[in-house]
């Protein structure tokens, strides 16, 4: 079996990381719309939405039960922080569900695809690619 290249070879944290992020919401159009700005923003590579979910949870001393719709984000460490700041800006709840989980291994190919969509703009506009732009 072949590992990815940097999982589990003693690299520095973050220095090459994968990630999941989970987020919920209310509603499919409002998942969708999560989805795609953050892609857009290569904050992640791309997004799986699920759902309808039933959530069951305690919110201001009620247990309340909630249809939600699951948007599961692929990125890297070094772009987390550009996601997180991204979810907690577009999201309409008080608290979104934000939770990165590490990717421990994977198919090297899929992994170093989510290394380059998730690039920074400045450095894909900085790349000797004329012309080209990521939005």
């Amino acid at each position: 079996m072949e590992m990815a290249a940097g999982a589990g070879t003693g690299t520095a944290a973050g220095a090459r990381a994968w990630l999941t992020v989970l987020t919920t919401t209310d509603d499919p159009g409002k998942a969708q719309a999560l989805a795609r700005g953050a892609v857009e923003a290569r904050a992640a590579a791309c997004a799986q939405i699920a759902g309808p979910v039933t959530s069951v949870y305690r919110w201001k001393g009620a247990v309340e039960t909630a249809s939600e719709w699951q948007v599961l984000f692929k990125t890297t460490g070094a772009r987390y922080d550009a996601l997180e700041a991204y979810l907690l800006a577009a999201h309409d709840y008080d608290t979104p569900e934000i939770i990165a989980t590490p990717v421990v291994r994977g198919s090297a190919d899929y992994l170093r695809w989510v290394e380059e969509e998730t690039v920074e703009e400045e450095t894909v506009k900085g790349d000797g690619m004329e012309g080209e732009t990521a939005e």
